[in-house]
């Protein structure tokens, strides 16, 4: 009964589905462009949501990962904050299901509220097809899905 309860409260926080396995190419301390118009341009990836690792482990997100964040350049109001993104590039490559392997040329995340909703109302350059199945309200405001 519980298991379900958590299935539906993860629907209603916009995440979709299962996630993929993906290489995971951004380690803990990686320096991502926000791919939004937010007013943040360069973010700090402080901590993977929902990691569970190992001693000494150094958690590491792939696309469509919710993150931490601390907002590295741009406004000066959202510097030095944490807030939430979900990656939504990554230049580590990785394989899809169907067998091609995809590769980005720049790490790109996108900042998000805590109930998943968007801080930025458009998103610049391509997003991702695994984290805009996984987030249909970035996948919404998404110009180019690859």
């Amino acid at each position: 009964m519980a298991a379900k309860a958590k299935m539906r409260a993860l629907i209603a926080k916009g995440m979709i589905g299962q996630k993929p396995k993906i290489s995971k190419g951004l380690p803990a301390g990686s320096i991502l462009e926000c791919a939004d118009n937010s007013g943040a341009k360069k973010l700090r990836l402080i901590q993977v949501i929902g990691y569970k690792g190992r001693l000494r482990r150094v958690p590491s997100a792939s696309v469509g990962d919710r993150i931490t964040v601390s907002v590295r350049r741009g406004r000066p109001e959202m510097r030095k904050n944490l807030f939430q993104a979900v990656v939504v590039r990554q230049r580590k490559c990785y394989r899809r299901a169907d067998g091609i392997w995809v590769q980005f040329e720049d790490n790109a995340a996108v900042i998000i509220t805590p109930d998943g909703e968007m801080k930025g109302s458009e998103i610049r350059g391509p997003v991702a097809k695994e984290a805009a199945e996984r987030w249909p309200r970035i996948a919404s405001a998404a110009s180019i899905i690859v």
